[in-house]
């Protein structure tokens, strides 16, 4: 045919956005649109970190977008909780419901027995913690801690440093030492790992201190592998060997930092001998870590989340953060220590006019998110109304048995607004169906980069589906709450964040945002915090020991304590310690694990043990078995090899139980209990025994 007889070709919108996801990337994204329908998905080239890149995870994102399983409508229970059967309601219906059953409960017993519950769902500030903020205020609801992943590292820093400033993780290319400590981030931080790669061909070698064999670990230039929830004593033997040898910069430490000598002494505590007992290392890898680390410049320490779930966290990352104030690591571009970036790319955004934390009362009680299945089993006067967003507590809260016993009880009314009838979901009253992040607005801030994302909306909402902003909106009219409340529309709302007076946020503007969909905060190229000093605590000194936590009763000196439950801790009935790990490439916490393309990549859930604690059970690869304790029992296919060191089990997380062998996921056995500094969850810290089940494979 030629040229000129061809139909003319339909011109593609591409629209910028962003990733919504609990993940440090935030990505940068571009999808493209044919006639109303999104038909592709790719990150943005541009984009500093993102690069043209996308996970495994959200490569597939339109399969989520347009599952055949997507919730369209609203739903209004029939059956008995989680048996899942709903009928299709109008939004006034469902809306009249929530709100006379909300309204009851209020005028019965207080706005205290309502409870919200969300998480990071999205990342999302106008989907995740605008108008849904306002309305739970206003309500005089309970006032939920969410705090159960990076709360106890950032409290840990706050007591050392005065914040959570630190590197920017793009500068690790300038290292020559790397200590990635507890994060795969092969696999939860993909796209830091190409500045990793790039140290590396700069000469730089690459230390994954972590319990698991993970991808990152293989692909590390060396393997520290301690006991799980030992890190404290491993940081503080390495400070030990640092001070007897006199490895430490003097001159850093007289100018720059407090309490040397209390340090010094707490460090004492810790010889390398002791350090190995506790950790189970070798003498020799605690004193030749050490060395490599204080005689390397530039050094850095890379920290995530998973060294936050365990109960001794706070210790934890006090010890470590006292390293490179003791080597001096902070004078150098390259050198420090990095964590989140919330300080630049969140914390910098106007979050009161967004959420009106003017509305809040001080003297309502608060609910820690971790105790989820306390709180609605045992709690004093009972939660009598949950409304679920954000979240899918049914897979992702500890001690699973009594969050799903606290879900099924008639007394409580539940609303969930989701995408897909998930676990939660389907124990629910009502259920409200919630847009995509290619369906609204939003602006996007990372915990794990310096960069602000504008996320504008690709595709008309699919459905009946509405914005989490517009749902609240019209509960809180309904609920008669005061209109101007939720006068303000998405953009306004975005706006409203970007208004901050905060010199990082110089430029970023709307217009900026709406031109090229993200921005990079105020921060200088040669972005080294303290270089000289500055540290953000009462002394403007980095605190080796805390008077603030001292004020609290706390020991002010970090230490390593055992665990109530996990190392150091001899039961016996479960002597095996769990690690319930982010280890899934396809799943996203509890996300993407419904989807068939997601679960088929997964297989099945898969137990790592050692050869040895396989032997001494009969367990052989492939067998089938059960990790049980007193919360409860999970089956899975046993993977023996040396994924992880003896006495230690690996579960991968975010498995639905509705999806899973035996109807039951890895958090059945973890303990809801709290971290020693910030209220975490020590998920970690599970103690199992396991056996195995039928015959062998």
């Amino acid at each position: 045919m030629a040229d000129s007889a061809r139909a003319p070709t339909r011109p593609l919108a591409v629209v910028r956005g962003a990733c919504p996801h609990d993940c440090p990337d935030t990505c940068a994204w571009e999808v493209t649109v044919d006639a109303g329908r999104a038909v592709g998905l790719r990150g943005v080239k541009e984009h500093p970190l993102t690069r043209g890149g996308l996970c495994a995870k959200v490569n597939r994102f339109l399969d989520r977008v347009y599952s055949p399983d997507r919730l369209l409508h609203p739903l209004r229970r029939i059956g008995p909780k989680g048996g899942g059967r709903f009928e299709r309601v109008t939004w006034e219906e469902a809306l009249d419901l929530v709100a006379s059953r909300l309204r009851e409960v209020v005028d019965e017993h207080g706005g205290e027995a309502v409870l919200p519950y969300s998480y990071m769902g999205t990342q999302g500030l106008v989907q995740g913690a605008s108008i849904d903020q306002r309305l739970f205020s206003a309500l005089g609801a309970s006032r939920l801690v969410r705090a159960v992943c990076g709360s106890a590292p950032a409290a840990a820093l706050r007591a050392v440093q005065g914040g959570t400033k630190g590197m920017l993780p793009e500068d690790l290319r300038h290292s020559r030492l790397v200590l990635l400590w507890g994060t795969n981030t092969i696999v939860t931080n993909l796209h830091l790992w190409p500045f990793v790669t790039e140290a590396r061909e700069r000469g730089a070698e690459v230390v994954v201190i972590d319990p698991q064999r993970t991808r990152t670990a293989a692909a590390a230039d060396r393997h520290v592998r301690p006991r799980p929830g030992t890190d404290a004593a491993l940081a503080l033997g390495m400070a030990h060997v640092i001070l007897a040898e006199g490895l430490h910069d003097a001159d850093y430490v007289e100018r720059h930092a407090v309490s040397f000598d209390a340090f010094r002494e707490r460090a004492a505590e810790y010889p390398p001998e002791r350090a190995a007992a506790i950790t189970g290392l070798g003498e020799e890898e605690v004193v030749e870590l050490a060395r490599l680390y204080a005689t390397t410049r530039p050094a850095a320490i890379r920290t995530l989340i998973a060294i936050g779930h365990h109960e001794r966290a706070g210790d934890t990352v006090r010890a470590i953060a006292c390293l490179p104030v003791l080597t001096g690591a902070w004078r150098d571009l390259g050198g420090g220590l990095v964590g989140t970036t919330a300080w630049a790319a969140w914390a910098p955004l106007d979050l009161d006019s967004l959420q009106r934390s003017d509305l809040v009362d001080p003297s309502i009680r608060e609910v820690n998110m971790v105790l989820l299945g306390q709180a609605l089993t045992e709690l004093e006067p009972p939660v009598r109304a949950l409304v679920v967003y954000n979240s899918n507590p049914a897979v992702i809260a500890p001690d699973q048995g009594r969050v799903l016993a606290g879900l099924r009880r008639d007394d409580l009314f539940t609303v969930v607004v989701e995408q897909f009838l998930t676990d939660t979901a389907t124990h629910a009253d009502v259920v409200l169906p919630a847009t995509t992040q290619l369906e609204h607005l939003d602006l996007v801030p990372s915990w794990g980069s310096v960069y602000v994302t504008l996320n504008r909306p690709a595709i008309e909402p699919l459905g009946e589906c509405l914005p989490n902003s517009e749902i609240f909106r019209r509960l809180g009219r309904r609920l008669g709450l005061p209109d101007e409340l939720f006068a303000d529309t998405d953009e306004e709302l975005v706006r409203a964040a970007l208004g901050s007076d905060d010199p990082l946020l110089e430029g970023i503007t709307w217009e900026r945002l709406l031109a090229d969909g993200y921005a990079k905060v105020a921060v200088g190229d040669d972005w080294r915090p303290y270089v000289d000093g500055g540290f953000a605590t009462p002394s403007g000194k980095a605190e080796l020991s805390s008077a603030a936590l001292a004020e609290q009763g706390l020991d002010p000196l970090p230490r390593y304590v055992p665990a109530v439950e996990g190392a150091g801790t001899h039961d016996p009935r479960h002597p095996l310690q769990l690690l319930t790990s982010k280890s899934a490439l396809h799943f996203l916490n509890s996300s993407y694990a419904n989807l068939p393309r997601h679960l088929q990549a997964e297989g099945e859930p898969l137990l790592d043990l050692s050869p040895g604690d396989a032997a001494a059970r009969g367990i052989a690869d492939g067998d089938e078995v059960r990790a049980f304790n007193d919360r409860g029992s999970v089956r899975a296919r046993a993977r023996v090899g040396d994924r992880v060191r003896e006495g230690v089990v690996a579960l991968p997380s975010g498995w639905w139980p509705s999806l899973s062998p035996g109807g039951t996921s890895a958090n059945a056995l973890t303990p809801a209990r709290l971290t020693d500094l910030g209220g975490g969850a020590a998920f970690h810290d599970a103690l199992v025994e396991v056996e195995r089940l039928g015959e062998p494979s």
